[in-house]
């Protein structure tokens, strides 16, 4: 930032900030009418040409204006960006929104996902980190022929609803003799100390249950455990992505929807956004990836703003 002067810094600022609001370049008799120092169209091309020699903007179509390049906008982030505030009519439909009676956390963070896209008009991505607090009831309820819905109570009252897949012909019985199974197991232990010992009794045939009740009692403890119901391991993270639509808008260029195709195609690849957003779960506030900084969405040329 030392070696530019107010000049400089004010034309690279109108830069950046018109390439955040649009996308678009923009060329130097726009910036001299946008600029609060009164310099002509030939004094601005100068300095976006010193701007240029020096890495920090770049033309991407010839006779087109000036973006910054990707150093640039880290040179933006780290010594000129201004931290903007909610207004109150926004801090008003947030609280309004948070008030309302969902019923589970996962409802809680859907809700908070579209807000956050709604807010900065972009894709935004919420995961939550499976959580460790002991199980300390588990109930099966049937629904229908084939479907029940698992009912689990974590230490604290957290409560979160599962629907399984089960044997047809499962009769109610079998499903409270499974339930009062498991409860008995996990009084006193750990979850993972529960299912240890039940896994164990399966294995040697200690288990006093038949076998459509011990489908059951497997069905339970997977989705606990964050396996599927073919044993197979799956994300125990929840993740939850909304607002794609957003990165469509304003698509004037094949190049753009080639780069936007690209993305959605990241944003697919769920252990990938998990690990990405990962790096930022242990950071002291906001953490910017620009481009290149984050394999995940390079290819691109997209950012990702993360917080946890």
């Amino acid at each position: 930032m030392n070696i530019l002067n107010e000049r400089s810094r004010e034309i690279f600022h109108q830069i950046v900030d018109a390439y955040i609001m649009t996308g678009d370049p923009v060329g130097s008799r726009t910036l001299s009418q946008k600029i609060q120092i009164s310099l002509s169209p030939a004094s601005v091309r100068n300095v976006m040409s010193d701007l240029e020699d020096s890495g920090l903007i770049y033309s991407p179509y010839t006779s087109a204006g000036r973006i910054p390049t990707e150093l640039g906008l880290r040179l933006f982030v780290d010594g000129m960006l201004e931290i903007g505030n909610l207004t109150k009519a926004e801090r008003n439909d947030i609280e309004i929104s948070c008030r309302t009676n969902n019923h589970s956390i996962e409802d809680k963070l859907i809700q908070a996902t579209s807000m956050l896209s709604g807010l900065c008009k972009c894709a935004s991505i919420v995961i939550a980190p499976t959580r460790d607090n002991p199980l300390k009831h588990i109930e099966f309820v049937q629904i229908s022929p084939g479907r029940a819905i698992v009912v689990m109570v974590s230490e604290g009252d957290d409560v979160e609803n599962r629907i399984i897949n089960i044997p047809l012909g499962i009769t109610p019985a079998a499903l409270r003799q499974a339930t009062n199974y498991i409860n008995a197991k996990l009084s006193g232990r750990s979850f993972e100390e529960a299912r240890t010992q039940i896994e164990k009794e399966i294995s040697i045939q200690k288990i006093e249950l038949d076998s459509l009740t011990q489908n059951i009692v497997k069905q339970g403890l997977a989705v606990w455990s964050g396996l599927g119901g073919d044993g197979h391991s799956q994300l125990k993270e929840l993740l939850i992505i909304r607002g794609q639509a957003n990165l469509l808008d304003d698509l004037e260029a094949k190049e753009d929807l080639e780069r936007v195709r690209l993305l959605f195609g990241d944003l697919e690849r769920k252990k990938d956004l998990i690990e990405l957003l990962g790096l930022a779960k242990d950071a002291q506030g906001v953490r910017i990836f620009i481009g290149s900084e984050n394999n995940l969405f390079s290819l691109s040329g997209s950012s990702v703003i993360a917080a946890p």
